[in-house]
């Protein structure tokens, strides 16, 4: 079973960038980030809505560490690569305090943190693997569903972000980028690369070398936040066009 596991991870076709595979998955995001929230408020009851969103958030939560128990089995489970020192996957396993507990500070962090990320998880994804590996969904799952996620948490569970919200998210973001370095200075890895810029393409490449491009980030990172702020006033406006 073990080289079973690790043939299959290892055995894939090359994910091309605005490929057939890349525009299926933009277009499908683009069609449940709009289809989804607006079924969930407007055709479901109060405990189907909850049972959709707690589905919803299932599936970005377990996501995660099937990837994990797949590298385990495999026998290629790497601590330099492969914990959730990634801000994606500490998003991924706190979904459920949203889409379970709907609490409101797991709220206030993941929309801000998940929304400011959409650009970049939509243009240039962090996958080499393409349809139908593993792989490919789970990047897709990971990024994709839970913006959706987010965006259902606003329409259908009436979770607002607000400016307190967005200054908490900034700070926890800057917790976790210590808990990261601190993670890669222990297992000489480069978690939220923070050490080295990942080799494949992304913002980071315009935002000067190391360590230059961290400060940079940083900036981006709340410019981000404030359109993701905006984003939300636009959802609410869109809403109550819909309501009156």
């Amino acid at each position: 079973m073990r080289s079973a596991v690790a043939e299959y991870l290892n055995s894939y076709n090359a994910f091309g960038l605005f490929g057939p595979s890349h525009w299926a998955a933009i277009l499908l995001f683009l069609f449940l980030i709009i289809w989804f929230p607006w079924f969930g408020r407007n055709h479901l009851n109060s405990n189907q809505q909850i049972n959709a969103g707690k589905a919803l958030g299932a599936l970005i939560f377990i996501n995660y560490p099937i990837w994990v128990l797949l590298e385990m089995v495999s026998g290629s489970f790497d601590l330099t690569l492969h914990l959730p020192f990634h801000l994606c996957r500490f998003a991924n396993l706190m979904m459920p305090l949203v889409m379970f507990k709907r609490n409101p500070m797991a709220f206030q962090i993941l929309y801000f943190w998940g929304l400011s990320g959409i650009f970049q998880g939509l243009v240039t994804p962090d996958i080499v693997q393409d349809f139908p590996h593993f792989h490919y969904f789970r990047y897709f799952i990971g990024h994709h569903l839970m913006i959706v996620a987010l965006v259902y948490a606003v329409v259908v569970y009436d979770l607002r972000p607000s400016i307190n919200g967005l200054k908490k998210a900034f700070i926890g973001l800057n917790i976790f980028l210590g808990i990261a370095f601190m993670a890669n200075i222990i297992l000489d890895a480069n978690y939220f690369w923070i050490m080295e810029k990942p080799p494949m393409s992304s913002l980071l490449d315009y935002m000067g070398p190391w360590p230059w491009y961290i400060l940079t980030g940083e900036l981006v990172a709340l410019a981000h936040f404030w359109v993701a702020y905006l984003l939300f006033l636009l959802i609410n406006i869109m809403m109550h066009r819909v309501r009156t």
